[in-house]
């Protein structure tokens, strides 16, 4: 099993972030003068933002005052007017959002695949070629800059869905875990709480070796991938879960170890995306990939079936009466061609729903829920599919619940104190019902977000990452490598 240290992660003050060195990231930020910063307070201390509009309870509430200390939410009521000494936020101010599908390092395709059409597969190739070049100094480097991306369009929690583990050819670096706790550590810069995902990936294909790049992602065996992972700790703001990477990945065999490694903790699965990934499992098995799973115990209320687009109905049964989270990646799964998945019959069927930008063609949480929405609405030629309330539960409690932070995603007391403040007057978004804001929001009109009670983005700018320079750098430093 992989080991848990201290509070558990559901308890944890969520926006305490640190690096390993155990630095707070908001001890090291220096905050200016200024309206907002007067009552912000900080992650280790009283704060009080007043809030024009805040999606409270499922719904949109006017005039409300969001006291905090110790990083965590300790009273929410309604004022008319913001009272002397707190932070006015104007706009819709939405709980902390959680983006629950995330491979950093594919951020770097981001503009270069568009020019030789082709498929999830041909597409794929492209990244093998990004993935061979990258070590943990420049993972570093670029994942900071993405997670920092994040969390200027609101996003405050990611999970990765790690599985680049190795040295090139597949040799393990001194320390068997360097790449994660890049991540690890990236996030902490960036402000922003991370479930890492570590994935077992063993295959390359249904009865294929691993090959080429393959190599880096792969420890021999589900045994060794457990050892591997036993060594992560949780910690402010970090939390460690398991990742099955998909059924073409991980043989029959070994997903009972898996899932059993992964116990009590987030279990994530890349499933169905592809209809030649069904095709291959009925072939090898005589069974679907969802049956698969149900067989060995990897189907229930920890686990996230990410992408789930092109499923039987028994799937849909068997995925719903298992209260599996589905995680759809709608701008990825447009970008790539993947198909629509049935995310209302999901639903319907008992499954929570999340949203994830996966290999971040764009990082814009309200992108992805205006194309979960778009997609029902292309496919069942019907409107409303899934209502605002829904979508902003998908963004914030249902992303947080699959990531194991399940005080995490509301204002109210007891919540860590992330909030994400939406403009109301930009040309997006202005004459819009606040309570139907976040189907005409997107990233750019985020112009504040707080994290543990403490600015981190303030008038849409990160405190202390050059977001835009640092991605330029960051990924012109892995193409010249």
């Amino acid at each position: 099993m992989i080991p848990s240290t201290g509070t558990p992660a559901s308890a944890m003050p969520a926006c305490a972030v640190s690096t390993t060195g155990g630095q707070a990231l908001g001890a090291r930020a220096t905050l200016a003068a200024g309206d907002l910063t007067r009552g912000a307070g900080g992650g280790d201390g009283p704060g009080r933002f007043w809030c024009e509009w805040a999606w409270v309870d499922g719904g949109v509430r006017p005039g409300v005052l969001v006291e905090a200390a110790d990083g965590l939410i300790v009273d929410v009521s309604t004022v008319d007017g913001a009272p002397a000494g707190a932070a006015r936020l104007n706009g819709l101010v939405l709980p902390g959002m959680a983006n629950a599908h995330s491979h950093a390092f594919h951020r770097a395709l981001r503009g270069r695949t568009h020019d030789g059409g082709g498929t999830f597969w041909t597409w794929r190739e492209a990244m093998y070629g990004l993935a061979e070049r990258l070590t943990p100094e420049g993972y570093h480097r670029l994942a900071r800059a993405v997670y920092a991306e994040m969390v200027l369009a609101g996003w405050t929690c990611v999970g990765e869905f790690h599985y680049l583990h190795h040295g090139r050819n597949g040799a393990p670096y001194d320390d068997p875990n360097a790449m994660a706790d890049a991540l690890r550590e990236a996030a902490a810069d960036a402000g922003i709480r991370l479930t890492l995902l570590d994935a077992c990936y063993l295959a390359g294909g249904i009865d294929r070796p691993v090959e080429g790049v393959q190599r880096r992602f792969s420890d021999g065996s589900a045994a060794g991938w457990a050892r591997r992972v036993s060594r992560l700790r949780d910690g402010p703001g970090f939390l460690a879960g398991a990742a099955i990477h998909s059924v073409r990945a991980v043989p029959r065999g070994e997903l009972p170890a898996v899932v059993e490694a992964a116990a009590g903790r987030p279990l994530h699965v890349h499933l169905s995306e592809q209809p030649a990934e069904n095709e291959a499992c009925v072939a090898a098995y005589g069974v679907t990939p969802t049956r698969l799973l149900h067989d060995a115990g990897a189907l229930g209320r920890q686990t996230t079936a990410v992408h789930a687009t092109h499923l039987t109905s028994e799937d849909l049964d068997l995925l719903g009466g298992a209260g599996v989270t589905a995680c759809p990646c709608p701008t990825t799964e447009a970008d790539l061609a993947d198909g629509i998945g049935p995310m209302r019959a999901l639903a319907d069927a008992g499954c929570g729903v999340a949203l994830g930008s996966d290999q971040h063609a764009m990082i814009d949480p309200f992108a992805e829920v205006r194309g979960l929405e778009a997609g029902e609405r292309l496919t069942s030629l019907r409107r409303g599919r899934f209502g605002p309330a829904e979508l902003v539960a998908a963004l914030t409690t249902g992303g947080n619940t699959a990531l194991g932070w399940s005080g995490a995603g509301r204002i109210a007391a007891g919540a860590p104190c992330e909030l994400v403040a939406v403009r109301l007057d930009s040309p997006r978004t202005a004459g819009c019902d606040p309570a139907q804001a976040v189907l005409a929001a997107s990233a750019a009109d985020v112009h504040t977000v707080i994290v543990a009670g403490r600015p981190v983005v303030t008038d849409g700018a990160h405190r202390t990452v050059d977001v835009g320079a640092e991605l330029a750098a960051a990924i012109r430093e892995v193409w010249a490598s």
